[in-house]
């Protein structure tokens, strides 16, 4: 038996808004640590790796491990159908063919359940390697979603550089170019609000536009995020979700032409 209950149930939609664009299908594995989920997105870009630690749960259950094969849309559907107030609970059985999503008022006057088919997913699973990054910048995240948002007028490219002067992002294409700095915040009274950098050396890489755009869909999780960059790996973009768990994005840098 699975049961996961979490009283915050808006959490689960906010989560589903983060990834539905990126994948289509995805595993969820289960198991006594929590429920986690690693996948590619359609064309093989961008990695989305989700973890929800059982004890960030209201009540949590799984008495073997278990992999659910879930399509994302069908998913997001049946979310759309609960309450942003709903105590959300996700049940299924040892060896599920269907997953049950069981949504409660908080007052408890109101009850309504959903049963979904699962799929049966050949998906590889991929290992992360622990990474040391050169440089860690943590800000705002609706200011992070924000510049992409913005510098995405201008090109489908944008730089990010990192020096001990502050952050920067750029972007240029045929209307011309935009330039976002940031410097480290030094006397914030709000955490969040804070613009913090670790630096080991600087850098300064070339991304899509389009995945970061597709990556800030979880700003409403956190009101930070992180990004880490490192030369030999990708960037990771990565929220906190609540005190239950974080979901982080990883994307390649663009390689520049020589000719361009």
């Amino acid at each position: 038996m699975f049961e996961a209950r979490l009283a915050k149930g808006a959490i689960f939609k906010k989560i589903l808004e983060a990834v539905k664009d990126l994948l289509t299908e995805a595993s969820w594995d289960c198991g006594d640590m929590g429920i986690t989920l690693q996948a590619m997105d359609n064309a093989h870009v961008s990695l989305v790796s989700l973890n929800l630690r059982s004890d960030g749960f209201d009540k949590y259950r799984c008495d073997r491990n278990l992999t659910m094969g879930m399509n994302l849309g069908s998913m997001s559907k049946i979310l759309k159908c609960a309450g942003n107030d709903d105590i959300v609970t996700i049940r299924a059985q040892d060896n599920p063919d269907t997953v049950t999503f069981v949504f409660e008022s908080e007052n408890g006057e109101k009850q309504s359940d959903y049963e979904m088919k699962l799929m049966s997913l050949d998906l590889e699973h991929l290992q992360i390697p622990e990474t040391e990054y050169a440089c860690v910048v943590k800000m705002p995240a609706g200011e992070f979603a924000r510049i992409c948002r913005d510098l995405s007028q201008f090109g489908d490219s944008i730089v990010i550089s990192c020096s001990k002067q502050g952050v920067k992002f750029s972007a240029s294409g045929d209307i011309g170019s935009a330039n976002v700095k940031l410097a480290q915040s030094s006397n914030v009274d709000k955490e969040e609000e804070a613009v913090t950098i670790e630096m080991q050396e600087p850098v300064s890489f070339t991304y899509a536009c389009r995945y970061l755009n597709f990556f800030t869909k979880a700003t409403p999780l956190s009101a930070q995020v992180k990004l880490s960059m490192s030369p030999e790996y990708p960037l990771m973009v990565e929220y906190a979700i609540d005190d239950i768990g974080q979901i982080r994005y990883f994307l390649a840098p663009k390689i520049e032409d020589d000719d361009n």
